[in-house]
């Protein structure tokens, strides 16, 4: 039986080392694919006429060897009009057949070969010439109030065009579409209109117009009906309180007149209305001044009739007053209603009467001349006053008066409102408890003027900064507050305040004096200065950082015991004086610790016992050396003897 051979391994190796070798080839002739740049053209020109075939090129330039993948794009003003793929890097056509105005822009290129990426530089393409619109209507007659259906048409253009369409050569409407043709409904007047339109086409950021379109005469008949208005009573002498009567009515032919309405108007307010009247009747009253509209509508078609109507006042809106402008409690308050003007022709002054009003309650049972008196405001005084004026049964109303009774000023304080030093500025403020904005604070020292300002808002205080040489210098100053011109001002107590003198003249003693501090006994430093007390001491051993003992005295003076002083104490002190003022500091003092009387003592002892031993030493050494000269001379007598 026969069995297949399999391939041997040495076969299977060649033929992969084969298929190895041929895929290298492959890269290796991609890679030797050269991509130098793009082009683009445009053909036949940069520059031609509406209608011409316009051939944009677009060209690669590539040294090749083997397989190419090209990807064309082709933009217009940076947008993205058309993409293509093309084997082995052949030229890209696009192509604008019959182009128009809204072709023209800047074209650019861009090709993608073998994932590298090149553009060309932009190229102007200028397309001139538009066609000149045709304008069409529906018809060519009708009557008032239809509507025209109106076309405007450029077929052979593209793009985003604005269409303009005119009546008696007066722009009537426009419109924007991305189309080359439009329709619009127009409704015209009576009478005969000519029409026409032309169009722009829109190529940021400019536009390009076109040629006016055909004219059209289209004749729009009129409805021989018109509206009327009349006013009784008749002429401009019309006078509050009249009976004023207004009509509003259609004259012309009405045989066709299903659908006709009538309106009445004035300003935004319809007054009445009906099929073919309207009336409106009212009393005459000043505000009724104006322009009044009568205005017929049937079907689409509305027309108008105005007339100006003029009413003289019977007396002119009263005015209050108050005097004084400005009252305070317990002054006397005059309230005074008045119309300036009347009709002398209907009514006399003495026909008017009027009414006060506080906080919209009768202050005058009855009506009177016009003047009320408050004999004392108080703060229940204070309102919204008004007042009404009346004749012939026409009331008018004064605008509202608000009243504020105000509040005189109280004795003001005078405080300090930082710490006060002798020599350093300082604040000080003035308040009053009570009394109306503004109030006007004047800081005087003794008789002479410091200086001034006025508060006007709430919670706002007088400051005012000065500065004392001496302590009792605070007692020369005060405030004075005034809000009302018409009296005096009041005047503050004197400024009494905490006064801090600053330190001087600080001294550092020492007890017993200094010539007496021995050793075993207690010593005293005591540290004084001149100033405003609590002040706080401190005693320092030149040498040492640290104070040797610090303390808070309400005297000007104060003490460092040492009870037990010796030898070592010896040195020199100083002490240091603090309070809110300053700092000062003494002049250095030297302490030298002397020895003890019983230390002396017993060295005086001990010399005296050094000095007797040594005496004692002397006579013995002196008796002892006599001795010996006594015996030689006893043997040497002995031995002359012999």
């Amino acid at each position: 039986m026969w069995e297949p051979q399999q391939p041997s391994v040495r076969m299977v190796t060649r033929l992969l080392l084969l298929t190895s070798v041929l895929f290298s080839t492959c890269q290796v002739a991609e890679s030797q694919a050269l991509f130098t740049g793009v082009t683009l053209t445009l053909e036949p020109s940069n520059a031609v006429s509406q209608g011409t075939n316009v051939t944009v090129r677009c060209q690669a330039s590539v040294s090749r060897a083997g397989f190419l993948n090209s990807k064309y794009t082709i933009y217009k003003d940076n947008t993205e009009v058309h993409t293509e793929s093309i084997a082995n890097a052949g030229d890209l056509i696009y192509s604008l057949r019959m182009a128009r105005v809204a072709n023209t822009g800047k074209y650019k290129c861009k090709a993608n070969i073998n994932d590298k990426e090149l553009s060309s530089n932009s190229e102007k393409l200028t397309v001139t010439g538009l066609q000149t619109p045709v304008l069409s209507v529906n018809k060519h007659v009708f009557s008032e109030g239809e509507e025209v259906t109106v076309w405007c048409k450029a077929p052979e253009e593209s793009g985003t065009i604005v269409f303009y369409f005119y009546k008696d050569s007066k722009e009537l409407y426009e419109e924007r579409v991305n189309a080359n043709h439009v329709e619009t409904r127009l409704r015209l007047n009576a009478g005969d209109h000519r029409l026409h339109c032309d169009y722009r086409v829109i190529l940021l950021p400019d536009s390009v117009p076109s040629n006016a379109s055909n004219n059209v005469v289209v004749t729009v008949k009129g409805l021989f009906i018109t509206p009327v208005i009349s006013v009784r009573p008749h002429g401009s002498m019309i006078i509050e309180g009249d009976n004023l009567d207004i009509s509003c009515s259609v004259s012309g032919n009405l045989q066709n007149s299903s659908g006709l309405k009538v309106y009445l108007s004035k300003g935004s307010n319809l007054l009445s209305t009906g099929q073919s009247k309207a009336n409106h009747s009212t009393r005459a009253l000043a505000e009724h001044s104006g322009v009044f509209q009568c205005a017929l509508e049937m079907g689409n078609v509305i027309k108008r009739a105005t007339e100006n109507v003029t009413i003289t006042e019977l007396f002119s809106l009263p005015v209050l007053t108050m005097y004084p402008t400005e009252v305070f409690e317990r002054e006397k308050i005059t309230l005074t209603c008045k119309s300036t003007n009347y009709s002398s022709d209907r009514i006399s002054a003495s026909d008017v009467k009027y009414s006060i009003y506080k906080d919209n309650y009768t202050l005058t049972p009855g009506s009177f001349n016009g003047i009320y008196v408050v004999p004392e405001a108080v703060r229940n005084s204070s309102g919204i006053y008004s007042c009404k004026a009346d004749a012939r049964m026409i009331s008018k109303y004064s605008a509202e008066l608000p009243v504020q009774a105000k509040v005189p000023v109280s004795k003001p304080e005078i405080t300090a409102i930082s710490r006060v030093i002798v020599g350093k500025p300082f604040q000080v403020s003035c308040h009053s408890d009570r009394g109306s904005l503004p109030i006007e604070y004047t800081l005087r020292k003794k008789y002479s003027k410091v200086n001034s300002t006025t508060v006007q808002q709430p919670h706002h205080q007088a400051i005012f900064p000065i500065t004392i040489q001496h302590y009792s210098d605070t007692q020369d100053y005060k405030c004075e507050a005034r809000n009302n011109p018409k009296i005096d001002v009041v005047v503050s107590n004197k400024l009494n305040t905490t006064v801090t003198v600053p330190l001087s003249n600080p001294g550092l003693s020492v007890v017993p004096d200094l010539l007496e501090v021995t050793e075993g006994n207690e010593m005293y430093l005591i540290c004084a200065v001149e100033g405003s007390p609590p002040v706080t001491f401190k005693w320092y051993r030149r040498g040492n950082v640290q104070p040797l003992f610090t303390t808070t005295s309400t005297q000007s003076s104060a003490s460092h015991q040492i009870k037990r002083v010796g030898n070592e104490h010896s040195g020199t002190y100083y002490c240091e004086a603090i309070n809110y003022a300053n700092t000062v500091q003494s002049q250095p003092v030297t302490v030298d610790v002397k020895m003890a009387m019983w230390k002396k003592g017993l060295i005086v002892a001990c010399c005296l016992l050094v000095v007797a031993v040594l005496v004692l030493a002397c006579v013995l050494r002196y008796n002892s050396k006599r001795g010996k000269r006594e015996n030689a001379a006893e043997l040497s007598v002995r031995s002359a003897t012999l």
